[in-house]
């Protein structure tokens, strides 16, 4: 975690005027204050769905405040596995896990969560559909056709196979004990529990919605809070939930609003309008720290920020042009810029957190910045100047926009052709009807272990091969390998070998820096940001001295 002090902040960009701005005051909701969130995005697909709200700005929304996991994630801490609606659980073997339920959790609509919760929300109606426990086959949208409202989007079950490749199904022991079992071994299962998607729903609240859209956008679970009000596009609201099996949550609301100019954002938080205000850009720090009353934190976190390739077009379709635009990118220039050195290029598609269980691979780093190379690369390939279109949204990532002019330009100092396209939302980028070439991305290590993100986001059932942007066979074959086996040695081999396809071979994607997030913050509020996108408003994290 990095803090900034003000002198800090002058240091790195230099002293700006700040006006002399009051502090802002908590608006009490009775006994508790409440908060109100500025951020650029609220979510993506409009719905509260793990399954399918697979993002960075999802997970500051869904967790850890509304949804839980039998395993959650460590947000305040190292993000390993700490016990949640389950309070133990052992391997019985490479194949199954079992765990022991937490007795008396309530759901918000006041049902005790049961093994019969847990399996639902692991079943082929809630997530797989008829897909079979098996990896290493790519699944896509249009394999499963949804034949009601109530029935799941064709994407979940695609999802459901790319966060549990073998998973058979979900065993009821009793009231409070569970078996997932799987077809295959996999090292990795309890790391998929506090992973995105596997949290518990409530099975009742399930069926007497009359549409999944009707649930999706209000589902119950056993968060500390529940969802009082969300107006996609525009806020989301969540209420305590006094009947928290951990406890009585510290504030009485939480309001996500939607703003996507940082300037509104940074304006309303010191006018105070928002308590809070999410993914500043560096250059944005300064003004909020010389305000009296205010502070910024910041933290590199688990997550990278990466450009992908569209092998369907014909110029990418080439190995030799998209090793090339690797070997383009000075990276170390754009951290020095954009992020004042407050960031830094990573070994690849890695994390040091791997170093913990000897799956980093040393020695490995990102394709040095090679403008001479560049240039060969794109003599053999033959490259005659044609355009490349690289689609573009308005600042989805920090500096986003300003990151994507600086590539273009260094693309452009090699002699490729690239033209950025301006797009509106997610849905424009991924747009198959046109054709496609970059695209921004991001990649997060959610398990731990390579696996995320590797095969995760670029294996069989990544998106980028759903969305049928690239594929590699020897890849993919990899991936059943760091699916299924349990040799660790075999395990590290195999990702070493992926690094080399997806990053020098045949580029899936190229790493440009690890991510980083800023939020100002009224100092007052005595709150402390995770490691992570997430934002964690539980009784630990936040200073109160309300019974």
């Amino acid at each position: 975690m990095l803090n900034l002090n003000r002198r800090q902040a002058i240091n790195l960009f230099g002293a700006a005027a700040g006006g002399l701005m009051l502090p802002g005051y908590l608006r009490a909701q009775g006994a508790r204050p409440s908060v109100t969130v500025a951020v650029q995005k609220i979510t993506i697909n409009n719905t509260l769905d793990p399954w399918r709200e697979q993002s960075n700005v999802g997970e500051r929304v869904l967790y850890p405040n509304l949804w839980e996991g039998l395993i959650l994630r460590d947000w305040m801490g190292d993000q390993g596995p700490v016990p949640g609606l389950a309070t133990e659980w052992h391997r019985i073997d490479d194949k199954t896990l079992e765990l022991k339920l937490r007795e008396g959790v309530r759901f918000h609509n006041g049902d005790e969560m049961t093994a019969e919760d847990v399996a639902f929300s692991f079943s082929p109606e809630r997530v797989f559909g008829d897909t079979q426990p098996a990896g290493g086959q790519t699944i896509f949208s249009e394999n499963y056709t949804p034949e009601t409202a109530k029935d799941i989007p064709a994407s979940l079950p695609g999802v459901g196979r790319r966060k549990w490749p073998a998973l058979a199904g979900v065993e009821v022991v009793d009231r409070y004990t569970v078996r997932f079992h799987n077809a295959t071994p996999d090292v990795t299962m309890e790391g998929r529990l506090y992973a995105g998607g596997s949290q518990i729903l409530n099975r009742r609240a399930w069926d007497e919605a009359a549409t999944y859209n009707d649930w999706a956008t209000k589902p119950v679970t056993t968060g500390p809070y529940f969802v009082e009000d969300h107006r996609p596009d525009v806020s989301l609201t969540y209420r305590a939930f006094d009947d928290y099996w951990g406890g009585r949550p510290p504030l009485e609301r939480i309001t996500f609003v939607e703003v996507p100019e940082v300037s509104s954002r940074v304006n309303g938080l010191l006018s105070g309008e928002y308590d809070f205000a999410c993914d500043l850009p560096p250059d944005q720090i300064n003004g909020v720290m010389n305000t009296p009353g205010f502070e910024v934190q910041s933290s590199t976190i688990w997550n990278h920020r990466v450009s992908c390739f569209n092998t369907e077009h014909p110029v990418l379709a080439d190995p030799l042009v998209r090793r090339a635009m690797t070997h383009s990118i000075d990276r170390d220039a754009i951290v020095a810029a954009l992020w004042g050195g407050m960031t830094k290029v990573p070994a690849g598609l890695q994390f040091e957190s791997f170093r913990s269980s000897d799956m980093f691979i040393e020695g490995w780093s990102v394709p040095e910045y090679d403008p001479d190379l560049a240039r060969e690369l794109l003599k053999q390939a033959n490259y005659k100047g044609d355009p490349i279109p690289y689609r573009l949204l308005n600042n989805y990532y920090i500096n986003q926009v300003s990151n994507g002019q600086i590539m273009v330009e260094m693309w452009k100092q090699v002699g490729l052709n690239v033209e950025i396209e301006m797009k509106e939302n997610w849905g424009q980028i991924l747009d198959a009807s046109t054709t496609r070439g970059i695209r921004d991305w991001s990649a997060s290590n959610t398990i731990n272990d390579p696996i995320t993100p590797m095969v995760v986001q670029f294996g069989p059932n990544g998106s980028i091969q759903q969305y049928k942007e690239w594929t590699n066979t020897e890849l993919n074959s990899l991936s059943q390998v760091m699916e299924t086996s349990t040799d660790h040695a075999k395990r590290k081999k195999a990702i070493a070998r992926m690094l080399e396809i997806a990053e020098r071979e045949d580029p899936a994607y190229q790493v440009l820096h690890q991510n980083a997030v800023f939020t100002g913050m009224r100092s007052e509020l005595n709150w402390k940001a995770a490691p992570a996108f997430a934002m964690d408003f539980r009784a630990p994290n936040w200073a109160t001295n309300d019974g």
